[in-house]
């Protein structure tokens, strides 16, 4: 079956971010029954996780360091916007912060806010498709 792709409002995705990534990708490994794929982020590993019997995977389990430095220890959403920098604007004039200005990730950008309540999640855009230039 092929997966859906997420549209505006969505949660595409899911990240676990600790300081002592190692261990805790194990508690997850031993209490959920995870499976555990390595992700390169240049000089460490973080990791995918993927529920037994299926192919993708269902979280991502992160080191707070490198890119991910300043999040602090949270089950992360990631929640797909339209348009990034209006999200980040409305964020911050319904009383929100930003924690983690926007970066690229992935196929798109992102940044993580925190809101009035001190709730912690990232807003992701992904980049628009780019048209294909006609020959003349």
């Amino acid at each position: 079956m092929a997966e859906k792709t997420p549209g505006i409002g969505d949660i595409a995705w899911t990240d676990l971010t600790v300081r002592d990534a190692n261990s805790v990708r194990e508690f997850y490994r031993k209490v959920v029954g995870w499976k555990v794929q390595h992700v390169a982020m240049g000089g460490y590993d973080d990791y995918g996780m993927t529920p037994p019997g299926k192919k993708s995977m269902a979280a991502g389990v992160c080191h707070a360091r490198g890119v991910n430095a300043d999040i602090p220890p949270v089950w992360l959403v990631y929640i797909v916007v339209k348009n990034l920098r209006r999200s980040i604007t409305a964020c911050l004039r319904a009383g929100g912060s930003v924690i983690v200005p926007p970066r690229p990730m992935g196929k798109g950008s992102m940044c993580v806010i925190a809101d009035p309540a001190g709730a912690i999640s990232a807003l992701y855009q992904t980049r628009p498709a780019t048209k294909a230039r006609r020959r003349r």
